[in-house]
């Protein structure tokens, strides 16, 4: 559909330019995307500019939209606003979180399935974000530390991830985390299409069943192979770019920035549609 698509390296991403935010806003181009997806983990539309009512109406194509109980716009509340400005986002404490990789909602049952993020400003010093592709990460391990991986459990926490971000939390910030429930999940990811990835990132913090040393050093030696230049990208952000990514097998993170930077990001987040099994 996209004559000027271009995968961006071989094991993730696909780069698209040309295409106003108003062209996407289309069955057609939902469709295109959504296989896109699955090929490539990222797809970048390069200045692209789309409103806030385009990146719904594809959203929606994509499938159903998370409509956020705190921040999201008055107009379009599916639309977020992610900065670290506390006049843009009553979350912007929180979004210091994104600089280590994570995946989006991974303490769910069902984590969230995509996430569509665009650029209205961009920041004159970091910023950039960071992907990393688990389902090649996983199929790239040899088969003896994949039979190693089977049967293993690990448990994700907002608090494990906040507390990287915040090594000196308060009583009251610690409380805070602490309400959000923990979740177990299998290390190893498998779809219903038999596809694997490695469920890893900043708010998993033990395997059950290891000594606590010896399951944050596995976890760190997943993730460090996971991020790897050869299973990642980092898209420097241009006004009007729109990324989209599959949530559930791409890491992802944001280079820190500061609380003064213009960066401003508006972002939709698609419904999980698979359970972790």
């Amino acid at each position: 559909m996209f004559e000027t698509a271009t995968p961006i390296t071989p094991s993730i991403g696909i780069e698209v330019s040309g295409v106003s935010g108003e062209q996407l806003a289309n069955p057609d181009a939902a469709q295109w995307c959504r296989s896109a997806l699955d090929r490539h983990g990222v797809v970048l539309f390069r200045e692209c500019h789309i409103d806030d009512g385009d990146l719904v109406t594809l959203s929606r194509l994509l499938g159903d939209v998370v409509v956020p109980p705190m921040g999201g716009d008055k107009v379009h509340p599916e639309v977020s606003a992610i900065s670290l400005d506390p006049a843009e986002t009553v979350l912007a404490s929180y979004n210091t979180g994104t600089f280590h990789w994570h995946i989006d909602g991974a303490t769910d049952a069902i984590p969230q399935l995509g996430t569509l993020l665009t650029a209205l400003e961009v920041s004159t010093e970091g910023g950039d974000t960071e992907f990393a592709n688990t389902y090649a990460a996983y199929d790239a391990l040899p088969d003896e530390e994949k039979a190693e991986l089977v049967g293993l459990q690990v448990v994700h926490s907002f608090a494990t991830a906040q507390s990287l971000a915040h090594p000196n939390a308060t009583d009251k910030q610690k409380a805070a985390w602490a309400k959000v429930p923990t979740r177990v999940h299998p290390l190893v990811w498998t779809r219903r299409t038999g596809r694997k990835s490695l469920l890893i990132g900043a708010t998993a913090g033990e395997i059950v069943g290891m000594e606590p040393q010896e399951g944050r050093a596995l976890i760190a030696r997943l993730l460090e192979w996971s991020t790897q230049p050869r299973f990642a990208l980092r898209h420097h952000w241009h006004r009007g770019d729109l990324v989209l990514w599959d949530n559930t097998g791409m890491l992802h993170r944001a280079i820190p920035y500061t609380a003064t930077s213009r960066r401003l990001m508006h972002r939709t987040t698609l419904t999980g549609e698979e359970a972790v099994a």
